[in-house]
């Protein structure tokens, strides 16, 4: 592992970014990483990128004794990638895990205020929605898609979350043990609702903190269709849910527990 005792205040640190043809971006976003925040460890998870993203990972690997890489067998999705992530730094120890897009819009050089919030809570999420918060270079359809999917997350689950689909993040790992991260199903957006959701439903601190969102400027999203629909589809089953489930328990039964139900 690298060589800095951690993060002060919070203990080792893991940076996991997954990848998926990104060697556009990957030197950049390592290089961001490392200067902004010295003290943490990054992972790189790569699903065997046909572009040669995981080769150059190892080239900053074999470069720099904090950053590692996870080779993976091949494209599963990014809650696939998370989730072997966080299995990864469990077993290495780490105190801390951080969620970051490997394309820039996560701007490293803020990655101290989600680490400085874990000194009081078990969970941070980086919110493009609050004072502070801003997202930059996206079309308006798509700020709108985004902005209006939150509320109705906020409405179907009651969290009070301005963000919960947002992809920079810190859990402690006291967390992840807790919410049984192997057992989550979602990819994309819904796998970071689900997360955020399980954290609250069993009684995390969790907190936002503003971010700036920039969209990409190298490399092809991987934002599709099929994304929206998954999490639309979760979050109104997951609501449902809720709504039966506290039917029952008026009612003095026993709530069920269904097979989608985080």
């Amino acid at each position: 592992m690298g060589e800095a005792e951690g993060y002060p205040g919070i203990g080792r640190v893991l940076v996991i970014i997954p990848t998926y043809n990104e060697a556009e971006n990957i030197r950049l976003i390592v290089d961001r990483v490392r200067r902004a925040t010295p003290s943490v460890d990054i992972l790189v998870a790569d699903d065997n990128s046909p572009d040669g993203t995981g080769t150059i990972a190892d080239e900053l690997a074999a470069a720099d004794n904090h950053v590692f890489v996870l080779h993976r067998a091949g494209k599963e999705g990014l809650g696939a990638a998370y989730v072997a992530g966080f299995a990864w730094a469990k077993d290495k120890g780490y105190d801390v895990v951080v969620e970051m897009d490997a394309d820039g819009s996560h701007a490293p050089e803020e990655l101290h205020r989600l680490l400085d919030a874990l000194h009081t809570h078990d969970a941070v999420l980086g919110t493009r929605y609050i004072p502070g918060g801003s997202v930059h270079n996206w079309p308006v359809h798509r700020l709108l898609l985004s902005r209006c999917g939150n509320i109705y997350i906020r409405m179907a689950l009651g969290m009070p979350f301005r963000d919960a689909t947002g992809g920079y993040r810190a859990y402690r790992m006291a967390v992840l043990d807790a919410i049984d991260v192997p057992s989550v199903a979602s990819q994309g957006y819904s796998f970071q609702v689900e997360l955020a959701w399980r954290a609250y439903r069993q009684g995390f601190k969790l907190i936002e903190v503003p971010i700036t969102f920039t969209e990409r400027v190298r490399g092809d999203s991987k934002m599709s269709s099929n994304v929206f629909r998954e999490q639309l589809m979760r979050v109104t089953t997951w609501g449902l849910q809720a709504r039966r489930d506290t039917l029952l328990s008026k009612l003095g039964r026993r709530p069920r527990r269904g097979s989608t139900w985080p």
